[in-house]
């Protein structure tokens, strides 16, 4: 992630209001001395403003990124310094060529005949130099507020690639897992049934339309992605026994709802191929429900005990993978509960999904 992608300078309109305040203070405020101050007053203000400005752009931009970002205090300081030390120097200069201290004599002597005025103008030099130390720590906190901004602006869009381009990951190891499976299907029903096997082509094709378009956009429909499971039961029941139950559950009604897609298509694909036989009595029962912003998901299958039907490794890319992009997806939002009962032979994934 590059750092341009993310606001590199703070608002315009509020720089102009913090400098607005600068000039009405350095300008203003004098004027309430009841003291007719010369030109060369307002020649030296306007130095001292112009000066001001260039030491906070350079605490801004340049000493405190370069140096005290990376706990190099003492060079920020050093550099911190010299600039002040700088401004008193052009400060100084600037008065003399200008004549500014015989005029502020004059200036004072005329206030101090007319009302008694014993202020004395030799302050406004210390004046000059509190300012810029109070610039400096104004600067030096609005380049810190900043730094923890964009570094946390940073951390986030890191994380946030990093998110998008594991889900990626884990979306392309699903897709070809499944699609690997299903074309051995269609190859083994060829030699059965051609027609069948025409028909099996044609879901398939339509299936791979829907992953290969209808996903991109990140979320689909509850209906799409149930339809979409409803076409692979009709396809794997292409070949299975008659010994084999599959029943599928639909909400009724239907709530549509946004979500990601592919999410029980791992479930399903495993009850499948751990839950069935071709010599025993099997059953798929697939239920899908809906409360309030809730989806339940239950699929329960047959258990054999020569199968492996836990979620490891063993048991292909799918399952391990959608454990991930919940996590990624969905983090505090759902509970997946797996069960596997021996004495009733039966295992049971049990996913709640909150969608709201």
């Amino acid at each position: 992630m590059n750092s341009r992608n993310v606001k590199k300078y703070p608002p315009f309109v509020l720089h102009l209001l913090g400098w607005s305040f600068l000039v009405m203070f350095l300008m203003w405020q004098p004027l309430s001395w009841q003291i007719q101050f010369p030109m060369s007053f307002w020649i030296k203000q306007t130095v001292l403003f112009a000066l001001l400005i260039t030491i906070f752009y350079l605490n801004y931009y340049y000493w405190f990124p370069r140096f005290l970002s990376k706990n190099r205090y003492v060079r920020f300081i050093l550099f911190n310094i010299v600039s002040v030390i700088m401004l008193a120097v052009v400060i100084e200069q600037v008065k003399i060529l200008i004549n500014h201290g015989e005029q502020m004599d004059r200036a004072f002597r005329i206030a101090r005949e007319a009302n008694g005025d014993k202020k004395q103008h030799d302050k406004l030099d210390y004046f000059a130099l509190l300012t810029a130390l109070m610039i400096i720590g104004l600067s030096t906190s609005i380049a810190a507020v900043r730094s923890t901004q964009l570094d946390k602006q940073y951390r986030q869009n890191l994380e946030k690639e990093k998110i998008n381009s594991e889900l990626s990951f884990l979306k392309a190891q699903i897709n070809p897992h499944f699609f690997f499976n299903t074309l051995n299907n269609i190859y083994a029903l060829t030699v059965i049934d051609v027609e069948a096997a025409r028909e099996a082509l044609h879901k398939l094709s339509r299936m791979m339309r829907y992953v290969l378009y209808e996903t991109q956009h990140g979320t689909v429909l509850l209906s799409q992605e149930i339809a979409f499971a409803q076409d692979y039961i009709q396809l794997m029941q292409l070949r299975l026994t008659d010994k084999v139950t599959v029943h599928l559950d639909p909400p009724n009604p239907l709530h549509d709802v946004s979500i990601a897609p592919m999410l029980f298509l791992p479930f399903i694909e495993n009850a499948f191929k751990h839950g069935v036989s071709a010599v025993q009595p099997s059953r798929i029962d697939i239920q899908i429900r809906q409360d309030n912003h809730k989806i339940h998901v239950e699929v329960r299958n047959t258990l054999f005990t020569d199968k492996r039907a836990i979620l490891d490794e063993s048991n292909g890319i799918g399952l391990v993978n959608t454990q991930r992009r919940l996590d990624l997806l969905y983090p505090g939002k759902y509970q997946l509960e797996v069960t596997e009962n021996k004495e009733d032979k039966e295992f049971e994934v049990h996913l709640e999904l909150e969608t709201a």
